[in-house]
């Protein structure tokens, strides 16, 4: 831009005229490169000694003058603003951001368990950080479309607020392989024959420069390690927690089941035994209540001293509270006698039928006369008393009975 300057002086004659007091140059005191050079710099940084000035009477001077304020603004401009750029960018920031060259797979808190680890090598904090999953992995629909990169969301504690992070200290960050993980049916010989890749990306704000950072990694099929888990790095000292990242990517082998979550489900069903039903209270207190409405029938078989105690009238009131109560042991029909069963099998009976029968069988009183028996019986009596046809025993025990 000074030569330009340089040029005009010399094209109007300004150079041999300079000291002549009675001419007008194009800027005055130019007669020379290098006071047109120091004009040139007085005019970019707006210095204004005022020995050097532009007169009216060269309008090349006065576009020339215009043309070079315009672009040393839009250079200035543009300078400042590289240099704010480069100062904040948050690119070195982000290569302080560790993560572990390997992940593994084992059993943390008894499941199977897909782990890696992140670190911050600042001292400054990462403000909202957050750190996101995602696995590439081609399939084929059932409709029979195939998806060379489909992406699927890794679970790293979206739903329980784990992926939010405090990154004071080295992480281990895990993905619990359920039911509802991609790697469900993953198992460590499935693994050699997988093609698969996860993506780790972790964002966070600069805590200096308040500007958003971005980190990212990935672990092929290749990096994960089956069967390991990573080396403690804190360790308590003089009261202070000290990070040792040189063991930072450092594992170790665990012993952990080669299987599959899917299969060792499967396995844990097959061993378990099978648990028979209970029984229900309704159906204790049915059968509580068919037991006596089959005394009704077998009645005229008890003893006379049994007779004659369930001829008392407080009886039936004890012997259907006894009854009402559910029974703290099930049984069954089979624990019944062969002809309380055929009774109780009887359809049609509801509970409060039940009840009402048998209070009116326990009301009456059990003992007989030789007219209401039947013709069995009638005819073993003889018509008659039936003490003469009892055996000695049973007509001495129902002696009372018969007087």
């Amino acid at each position: 831009m000074a030569s330009m300057w340089w040029v005009i002086a010399y094209m109007r004659g300004d150079l041999n005229k300079a000291h002549d007091d009675s001419y007008t140059p194009c800027v005055a005191n130019v007669y020379n490169f290098p006071s047109a050079f120091l004009f040139f710099i007085e005019t970019e940084a707006t210095i204004g000694y005022g020995y050097r000035y532009i007169t009216d009477k060269c309008p090349e001077g006065i576009i020339l003058f215009l043309f070079q304020s315009i672009l040393g603004s839009i250079v200035d401009a543009f300078l400042i603003g590289c240099m704010f750029i480069k100062m904040s960018q948050p690119k070195k920031r982000a290569e302080t951001l560790m993560f572990s060259e390997h992940a593994a797979i084992s059993m943390r808190d008894g499941k199977l368990t897909l782990m890696f680890r992140v670190g911050n090598l600042r001292n400054s904090h990462m403000v909202s950080a957050q750190i996101r999953c995602k696995l590439l992995k081609s399939r084929q629909t059932p409709e029979g479309e195939f998806l060379p990169l489909d992406q699927l969301e890794l679970d790293v504690g979206f739903s329980t607020g784990a992926d939010q992070l405090f990154l004071v200290s080295p992480l281990t960050i895990c993905h619990v392989i359920d039911a509802k993980s991609p790697f469900y049916d993953l198992s460590q010989r499935s693994m050699q024959t997988e093609q698969f890749e996860i993506v780790v990306i972790l964002e966070g704000i600069v805590e200096t420069t308040g500007m958003t950072c971005q980190a990212r990694t990935s672990y092929t099929e290749d990096e994960v390690l089956w069967g390991h888990r990573f080396f403690p790095v804190i360790s308590l000292e003089e009261g202070f927690f000290k990070v040792d990242y040189s063991q930072f990517h450092a594992t170790f082998e665990v012993p952990t089941p080669p299987y599959s979550v899917k299969e060792q489900e499967e396995m844990l069903l097959m061993s378990s035994p099978l648990i028979a039903p209970a029984v229900s209270n309704s159906k204790e207190r049915n059968n509580s209540v068919e037991c006596l409405d089959g005394l009704d029938e077998v009645g005229i078989k008890l003893p006379s001293k049994l007779q004659k105690i369930t001829g008392r009238d407080d009886f039936p009131k004890k012997l259907l509270r006894m009854s009402s109560t559910t029974s703290e042991k099930a049984y069954s029909m089979g624990d019944l006698p062969m002809k309380l069963q055929r009774i109780s099998s009887v359809p049609g009976n509801s509970e409060e039928k039940l009840v009402s029968k048998a209070t009116k069988m326990m009301s009456d009183p059990m003992s007989q006369s030789v007219a209401d028996l039947p013709p069995k019986l009638q005819k073993l009596s003889g018509g008659g008393r039936m003490e003469g046809n009892l055996p000695p025993k049973l007509r001495k025990m129902n002696s009372d009975r018969f007087t």
